[in-house]
């Protein structure tokens, strides 16, 4: 793809930087499977203690990390809550059905605004010749939510519910740094709310690949044979974890410039009436219902123009600032999509 051309479709697109090539070409390895790679070892021990737990797992991918940890908290024709736009039950092709044999009921999709009591309210027990709620998800920040933040109040509501009713809690934890760099929680306070917890690498921290599930050890071990079990099992992936180690390293701080230049792009459009909700990290989300063009015209009109955005829908997109983003491109960004809201 061009240089010229400003991609706004995900964070996902990130390029390594040079200073993450070298740190991969440096990579001291071993073999993965047996537990022999120094690098990937030091990727999870250090983000198990970031989130002040005991252990973490290497993953390639978000989907398998969250895919790995709810078969770790709900077994076989049990359940799983969450809401109704929930990433792990609506990008994740069916896995939980598929893989863990796991049974999905959905709240309406509120992105970030979680509502405690109807969570509890939903929360089937044993007997009843009812599937049984073994536990709850929850997306921080929420992807189709707009890059909506949960508040830590209501995340410690949510952790009272599971107690309560003795089940799980796990987050999908994708974008949990934007969280931790929006709201000022610490990683390991959010962590200490979790069973469970999947954190990516590759979308804002910029890594080509990679993400953890994050329990106590106990879990992780048990993580390590559904990895090997869904094909997740890797050899010298120390290439791979040198990059993620640099990305936390290097590049959690600099969040904060994604979200001002979200929080730039959503004013520039805001007088046109589409943002869907307030803009609090990386993502705007677009609502085109009251638009004059739907969202494949204006993301194709955006490409004309060297502007990439994502359709998530007939009538919705989403821009998404990152690391390959910078403050001209924004501008320029700007300056198109005003151009053809406009029009």
């Amino acid at each position: 793809m061009a240089d010229s051309v400003i991609d706004l479709r995900s964070d996902t697109v990130t390029r390594p930087t040079a200073g993450m090539r070298a740190a991969m070409a440096a990579a001291e390895v071993g073999d993965d499977v047996y537990g022999e790679d120094p690098t990937v070892n030091a990727l999870e021990a250090e983000v198990a203690a970031l989130f002040g737990h005991e252990a973490a797992l290497f993953a390639p991918t978000g989907s398998m990390a969250n895919q790995i940890a709810l078969q770790l908290v709900v077994p076989p024709a049990h359940e799983l809550l969450c809401d109704a736009d929930a990433h792990v039950v609506t990008y994740e092709i069916g896995a939980a059905a598929a893989y863990g044999g796991i049974s999905s009921r959905t709240w309406p999709a509120v992105g970030a605004d979680v509502d405690p009591d109807v969570v509890a309210a939903m929360i089937r027990p044993d007997g009843y010749w009812a599937v049984p709620t073994r536990a709850i998800a929850v997306e921080q920040t929420h992807n189709r939510g707009g890059g909506g933040v949960i508040p830590l109040a209501t995340l410690r509501e949510l952790r009272r519910v599971a107690d309560e009713a003795q089940v799980a809690l796990h987050c999908d934890g994708a974008r949990i740094w934007h969280a931790h760099v929006a709201d000022g929680v610490p990683l390991a306070e959010y962590g200490a709310l979790f069973d469970t917890l999947s954190v990516c690498l590759s979308k804002g921290l910029g890594a080509p690949v990679g993400s953890l599930v994050v329990g106590s050890a106990e879990k992780i071990e048990r993580a390590r044979f559904v990895r090997k079990r869904m094909g997740g099992g890797m050899r010298q992936a120390g290439v791979l974890a040198a990059a993620g180690r640099y990305a936390l390293a290097h590049h959690i701080d600099r969040l904060a410039a994604d979200h001002a230049k979200a929080a730039r792009l959503a004013e520039a459009i805001a007088p046109f009436g589409v943002l869907a909700t307030t803009v609090r990290t990386n993502l705007v989300p677009l609502d085109l219902t009251k638009a004059p063009l739907d969202a494949h015209a204006l993301a194709a009109a955006a490409r004309a123009r060297g502007v990439l955005v994502s359709v998530l829908g007939p009538r919705t997109a989403r821009l998404v600032t990152h690391m390959d983003v910078d403050d001209d491109a924004v501008d320029r960004a700007a300056d198109a999509l005003t151009t053809i809201l406009r029009a």
